[in-house]
């Protein structure tokens, strides 16, 4: 029998039985009580060829639609919900084609859960994570079109006070695909809260959390050919996980390691090498300061479900992302994606608030933060066999990386510093200077491509004419290294498509709570190449009233990469005009 069918005749039989013995039917309609949202992304397209978008591009497609309903149902300890998705998109929206598989439409997500508080049990769709996430974690994110929920079982055990258990057991989704062809996931996490558990610690100023996790995943499959090779692969891959959370008075301590046991797979071209993470956090704060030093590295971290999967695709595991996530259009056209297969990286940040009545703080204080990021390669030596070096060759160990070794080649790196004043009670500025360095041969793909090394200036102030209405204007600039006259050879145009400097205004006009309309543009005046020096013109217009959202722009969209938690998906550029709404009850 099929596993969808199977577990949709588990969830149908629980939540019968739960739903009818959880409360008394006389209780039934007082105690119920049902929430939801809905969401609906349209977008029209139209010829743009100053930017390149031509009918062969857009090829008669200049309509993409998508949007999700979900309704959640909640009676005493028993709770269930649903999700219906539906999408009719082409890759100009930048979203994963693979949606529209099919019919491009269906329930995407289904659960029914009892929780008394000592025992939870979960049948259906489970979005969960163990510690940081480092082995397991599954989630949603509706801008990035990633879903890698857990279609089976979950059990929670609470045996005493701070002392949690999980268990789970299930397959991921991956779009509209079958459940079948992919791997059995099975996991286990316990956490252990010692002041909540020992009465004697309850109020002492030495908080500790300890935790320890273990997920497996198996796949039938144990043969692998390629070539005149053939390679014996493993149908079960353990990954175990430790972590520890400490804190005393203002300081405060975190750090998680994972291991993998050796993993062959498309994403690291099928090398039988262990897996490593470590991730570690070091914070002090006070009334107007705070300090944040991470750390992590990572090593042929990818778990995945499915061995012959790449990008992002059923990810067991997730890489907690260490670099500032900029909101602003220029710097966010480069944000860094976590790199599975290596990387050592730390981030230092520091939030000051110079006090009020002050010389330098005024009235109402200044807010000053600065933030420094770094990403590199780890290090790896190769390893020698029958006189051969086997670095990363396929059927290998791949490589020997020293623990505390850092790669010469650096991926990323973000300084940036903030500063934010409330001049009047009208009156509110934001200046922000940003140096980046972003290595967009590797985050991005394009061989070849020579590195970022751009400078960022960005400025925000508010007004607020009364009560009601208020003014944005948001201005920024990006110094890029890539000269205006700089040679390029033609075989590498494709890769300076968001080169060279540009300039970027906003215009926002708001009558609070309900409308909104802006104007805005990007312009990329310093590309190398004279024909993609274009303007980016967009306007937006929206309406806000209770839980419901309308908001309606147009204009030119440029290539980028939109990133959420490290996560990211590549947007193509685009010419057109969408609609979004979105409501909850």
């Amino acid at each position: 029998m099929k596993f969808e069918v199977i577990m949709k005749r588990i969830l149908i039989f629980v939540a019968l039985i739960l739903g009818v013995t959880s409360l008394q039917a006389q209780d039934f309609l007082k105690k119920s009580k049902v929430s939801g949202s809905f969401q609906i992304d349209g977008n029209y397209y139209w010829e743009d060829e100053g930017i390149g978008i031509t009918e062969d591009v857009i090829d008669g497609n200049k309509f993409g639609g998508y949007g999700f309903g979900k309704i959640q149902y909640q009676l005493g300890n028993f709770t269930a919900g649903i999700r219906f998705e539906a999408y009719q998109i082409f890759r100009m929206t930048g979203l994963p084609t693979d949606l529209n598989n099919g019919n491009g439409m269906g329930l995407a997500n289904y659960y029914a859960t009892y929780d008394n508080g000592t025992i939870g049990v979960t049948v259906g769709d489970i979005y969960d994570q163990f510690g940081n996430g480092l082995i397991f974690r599954t989630y949603e994110e509706w801008t990035l079109g990633f879903d890698n929920s857990l279609r089976g079982i979950r059990a929670v055990f609470r045996p005493t006070e701070g002392v949690t258990i999980k268990g789970l057991y299930g397959k991921q989704r991956l779009y509209w695909e079958s459940y079948e062809d992919h791997g059995l996931v099975r996991g286990i996490d316990g956490e252990w809260d010692i002041n909540q558990s020992i009465k004697a610690w309850n109020n002492t100023k030495l908080k500790a959390t300890l935790g320890a996790s273990f997920v497996s995943k198996y796949e039938a499959d144990k043969v692998y050919s390629y070539g005149d090779n053939t390679y014996n692969l493993p149908q079960n891959v353990g990954a175990y996980a430790g972590r520890m959370n400490l804190g005393y008075g203002r300081f405060g301590f975190s750090a998680e390691y994972a291991r993998k046991i050796n993993d062959p797979s498309a994403f690291n071209n099928w090398i039988y090498r262990d897996g490593q993470e470590l991730l570690a956090s070091l914070s002090y704060s006070q009334k107007g300061l705070g300090i944040v030093l991470q750390a992590k590295r990572v090593d042929n971290m990818s778990f995945k479900s499915k061995r012959a999967e790449e990008e992002n695709k059923l990810d067991i595991g997730f890489i907690p992302p260490l670099n500032y996530t900029h909101s602003h259009s220029l710097p966010s056209m480069f944000s860094y994606a976590s790199q599975p297969l290596g990387e050592m990286g730390i981030q230092f940040q520091i939030n000051y608030t110079i006090p009020k009545k002050t010389v330098l703080g005024g009235k109402y204080g200044t807010k000053l933060a600065f933030n420094y990021s770094q990403v590199n390669d780890i290090k790896r030596d190769s390893i020698m066999y029958n006189g051969v070096k086997t670095m990363n060759m396929m059927g290998t160990k791949g490589y020997d990386s020293p623990f505390f070794a850092i790669g010469d080649k650096m991926f990323y790196r973000d300084f940036n510093f903030e500063i934010e004043k409330k001049i009047s009670k009208d009156w509110h500025l934001t200046l922000m200077y940003i140096n980046l360095y972003y290595d967009m041969e590797t985050i991005e793909g394009h061989p070849g491509a020579e590195p970022v090394k751009a400078h960022f200036a960005f400025g925000e102030v508010i007004y607020k004419i009364n009560k009601k209405h208020s003014l944005r204007l948001e201005l920024q600039h990006m110094w890029d290294n890539v000269g205006m006259n700089q040679e390029i050879d033609p075989v590498y145009e494709e890769n300076y498509n968001k080169r060279g400097n540009w300039f970027a205004f906003l215009l926002e006009y708001t009558i609070a709570p309900k409308w909104f309309v802006s104007v805005a543009d990007k312009y990329n005046y310093g590309n190398p190449f004279e024909e993609k020096r274009d303007h980016y013109f967009t306007g937006s217009f929206g309406y806000i009233k209770d839980q419901t959202r309308i908001a309606i722009s147009g204009g030119r969209q440029s290539e980028g990469l939109i990133c959420v938690g490290g996560v990211c998906r590549p947007v193509p550029a685009s010419s057109g005009v969408s609609l979004t709404v979105t409501t909850s009850f």
